[in-house]
């Protein structure tokens, strides 16, 4: 398969004090990591794709890292989600690489994640934007930690390349109080309740 080229990387962190409610004793914090690289199949159609995801283990893994770095270590990560935004040069099939490398990387860090891990994607030019949707790391269903992070850079990605997105966050929404699920009530089972 064909190396990962990597042009650039992007970290964000966001600390949440309120949503026009009271603040909180601990603000919710969440982060992005988002790399963007050349995309090996841009321009034509390629039958065989699937080895590249191996290829992209060792980069899933370094920005999961980066954000526990950014984060405080695994045992403050409550929610993730992962994304990928493709240039107008590929496909959404090329986005869907990023499921593998990128929730398992998560995943094997946290190591106790047993929720399947949120994506999204689209093609999109340069200066695309993309919400990246958030769960809880252990149960899908617990409504209160439903959220998303908007992801981006002002000069990706370009026709030939892809942007894949990692995010995690703290805790639930502040002000979370839409019923369904709580945290505390998490059996463990089967990483949806």
């Amino acid at each position: 398969m064909p190396d990962v080229i990597l042009r650039k990387t992007i970290a964000s962190y966001e600390e949440i004090f309120h949503e026009g409610g009271p603040a909180p004793e601990t603000p919710q914090r969440r982060a992005a990591v988002l790399a963007i690289i050349k995309n090996p199949f841009a321009g034509r159609y390629e039958a065989d794709i699937q080895g590249f995801m191996e290829d992209l283990k060792p980069l899933g893994l370094q920005m999961a890292q980066k954000l526990l770095d950014i984060l405080g270590g695994p045992e403050n990560i409550e929610g993730y989600g992962k994304g990928s935004l493709v240039g107008e040069g590929g496909e959404l099939e090329h986005g869907a690489l990023w499921h593998a490398p990128g929730g398992y990387a998560m995943r094997q860090l946290l190591g106790n994640a047993n929720a399947i891990v949120p994506s999204s994607k689209k093609v999109g030019g340069v200066g695309a934007r993309l919400d990246v949707p958030i769960t809880h790391i252990n149960a899908s269903y617990v409504r209160s930690h439903f959220d998303s992070m908007e992801v981006g850079s002002n000069d990706a990605p370009r026709g030939d390349e892809l942007a894949f997105a990692l995010v995690m966050s703290t805790g639930p929404r502040i002000h979370s109080r839409s019923g369904g699920l709580e945290a505390w009530d998490i059996k463990g089972e089967d990483g949806l309740r």
